[in-house]
C-alpha cells in the first residue's frame, strides 16, 4: 500500500511563505546548506592543487588532538553532539508549527522492525553500488581518495565511529530529506523540484570528495525521497545511512592496508 506523507493542506499568505522561507534558509545555513558551500570551496581547492584528484585525500574522522587520546574523545563527542543542534531547532520549529515534533516526519519509535527492515534493505542496494562506482569514480580521476577513518588505536574509537555514523545519518536524513521536503511542498514547490533540490544539495555538500562523490549522493538523495514518499516515513532512511556509515567507517578501520582494492592515501 502506498504512503504518502501527511499533506500540508493550509494555503499560506504570502507573509506566511516568507517566514517559511527565511526558516528553512536560517536552518540550512545553520547545517548542511553551509556544508555545501564549504564543500564547494573544498574541491576549489582541490582542484586547483598540483596533481590529480586521486593523488589527494578526504579525511572524514580524523583526530582533532593527536597523542592526547582523553582531550581528543572530549572533542569528539563535542562535535557529534553540536551537529545535532540543528535537528533539535527543527523539531521545536515543528512543534511551534503545530504539529508532534519529528513525529510527523515519521521519526520516531513507533515502528522498529519495520524501519530497521527497511533500512537494511534500502542499505544493502545502495551500498554494494556506491561502493562499485566509488572506485570507479576514483580510478578514472574524478574522486579524491576517500579516508573514511584517521583515529587513533584507541578504546573509543569505534564507539565514536558509530555515534558519527548515528550523527550523520540523523542530521541528514531529518533536515535535508523530510524537513525540507515538508517546507518546500508548504511553499509550493512541485514534486519534482523538490525531489531536485534535495537531492543536489545532498550531492553539493559531498563535492569535497571529488565529481564521483557529488553524482552519487545526488543519485542517492533521489532514491531516498522517492522512498521517503512512499513509506511516509523518514526512519527507515535514518538506519539506512547510518548501516552505511558503520560499514564504511568500521570497514575501513579493520582492512585499509590489509586488501588491495580498497584505497588509501
Amino acid at each position: 500500500m502506498r504512503v504518502e506523507p501527511e499533506p500540508v493542506v493550509v494555503e499560506l499568505r504570502e507573509d506566511g511563505r516568507r517566514v517559511l522561507r527565511t526558516e528553512t534558509l536560517l536552518v540550512l545555513a545553520l547545517s548542511l546548506g553551509a556544508s555545501g558551500v564549504s564543500a564547494l570551496i573544498s574541491f576549489i581547492g582541490s582542484l586547483t592543487k598540483p596533481g590529480g584528484l586521486k593523488d589527494q585525500a578526504a579525511t572524514l574522522n580524523g583526530s582533532y588532538a593527536p597523542g592526547r587520546p582523553w582531550l581528543d574523545l572530549a572533542w569528539q563527542l563535542f562535535g557529534i553532539a553540536t551537529a545535532l543542534v540543528p535537528v533539535l531547532l527543527v523539531a521545536h520549529l515543528l512543534t511551534r508549527e503545530g504539529a508532534p515534533g519529528l513525529r510527523v516526519l515519521g521519526f520516531d519509535r513507533t515502528r522498529p522492525g519495520p524501519d530497521l527492515a527497511r533500512g537494511a534493505l534500502v542499505a544493502a542496494g545502495i551500498g554494494s553500488a556506491g561502493l562499485a562506482f566509488y572506485l570507479a569514480a576514483r580510478a578514472t580521476g574524478f574522486n579524491l581518495t576517500v579516508v573514511p577513518e584517521a583515529l587513533p588505536d584507541v578504546w573509543w574509537k569505534f564507539p565514536v565511529l558509530i555515534l558519527s555514523a548515528v550523527q550523520n545519518s540523523v542530521v541528514e536524513e531529518v533536515i535535508v530529506l523530510a524537513y525540507l521536503l515538508r517546507r518546500l511542498g508548504q511553499l509550493g514547490w512541485s514534486p519534482t523540484a523538490a525531489l531536485l533540490a534535495s537531492s543536489l544539495l545532498r550531492g553539493s555538500y559531498h563535492l569535497y570528495q571529488g565529481i564521483g562523490g557529488f553524482i552519487g549522493n545526488m543519485v542517492m538523495g533521489v532514491v531516498f525521497v522517492l522512498a521517503y514518499r512512499r513509506w511516509g516515513r523518514v526512519g527507515p532512511l535514518v538506519v539506512a545511512h547510518a548501516l552505511l556509515d558503520i560499514v564504511a567507517f568500521g570497514g575501513y578501520a579493520l582492512l585499509a592496508g590489509k586488501v588491495g582494492w580498497l584505497p588509501t592515501p
